[in-house]
């Protein structure tokens, strides 16, 4: 069900055919309106707008230092759902979750020095996304969106390289940019053979910034210990590799809900699953009925 969620709202989002067939990006009035994903302004089928990429181009302007509407769409989303919008809303979360089912010879659930790649996303997030647009600024007190411009691999799958297909003009002009971004597209790409998801661990700053939320936001997820029997596999379904029993909410957690789905017991639900079982006087998801 994930999968189809998850394509079905890459399709939604980025339904502007036109787009892809002329190479031009479409700039209607819904593009004022953020996503709650990574989904590039400049794809050209994008209906809506980059919340990473909209505070950019913020912060980098010199009229504007702060966009109230960015930060609010941004804390409200995190709020609600935390890091569920990467599970389940993403485009590129969707990428890498597709290639991730490829069979490859070894799959690897941590890389060497994992836990300190985890914390290069919250640079990403500090460094190329608030301080460098805000502070390296040219002559003219203009800057840069640096994350967008340098480093985004979804920007580059997303709007550069069917930009680039469907418009001779754009691909005499491509350079070394271009190229750069390509290659760190092309090895996000091939890591994702070998563990889930490598850009979101490591380098996405919109992730970081849900993440930072995902212990308080209204979507939690519930370990009850009465009903736990620590059997591990939760932790087992986690591709993250997550410690699901001592930190169901952990940072990095993008509630695809696998850890939940393995529970043999029903210890391990949503909050979600709590209120609609409140509503309908139904048990939880999941949950063994009780006899009677």
């Amino acid at each position: 069900m994930r999968t189809g969620v998850q394509a079905a709202f890459t399709a939604l989002s980025n339904g502007y055919l036109t787009g892809f067939l002329q190479g031009k990006i479409y700039t209607g009035p819904t593009k004022a309106v953020c996503l709650p994903g990574l989904n590039c302004y400049s794809c050209p089928g994008a209906l809506g707008s980059c919340p990473i990429g909209s505070l950019q181009a913020v912060l980098s302007s010199r009229q504007f230092s702060v966009s109230f509407y960015v930060l609010g769409f941004l804390m409200a989303v995190g709020a609600l759902w935390g890091r569920f919008v990467c599970g389940w809303l993403c485009p590129f979360g969707l990428v890498q979750d597709l290639i991730y089912k490829i069979p490859f010879p070894k799959k690897v659930k941590k890389i060497p020095a994992d836990r300190y790649l985890k914390g290069f996303k919250y640079v990403m997030l500090a460094v190329f996304v608030i301080l460098l647009p805000l502070f390296a600024v040219d002559i003219t007190g203009m800057g840069d969106p640096w994350f967008c411009k340098y480093v985004c691999p979804s920007g580059t799958l997303m709007a550069g390289l069917p930009l680039l297909a469907a418009n001779v003009a754009l691909r005499s002009a491509a350079g070394w940019l271009f190229a750069w971004k390509s290659v760190i597209l092309a090895a996000i790409l091939f890591l994702s053979l070998l563990i889930c998801r490598p850009f979101c661990r490591y380098l996405c700053p919109l992730g970081a910034l849900y993440g930072f939320m995902n212990k308080a936001s209204f979507y939690r997820l519930v370990l009850e210990e009465d009903l736990c029997i620590h059997c591990g596999k939760c932790e087992e379904a986690c591709d993250l590799g997550i410690p699901v029993l001592t930190n169901q909410n952990s940072m990095e957690c993008i509630r695809c809900g696998d850890c939940k789905n393995a529970c043999p017991t029903g210890a391990l639900h949503s909050t979600l699953d709590r209120l609609s079982a409140h509503k309908t006087g139904t048990g939880i998801p999941g949950r063994p009925s009780s006899s009677k």
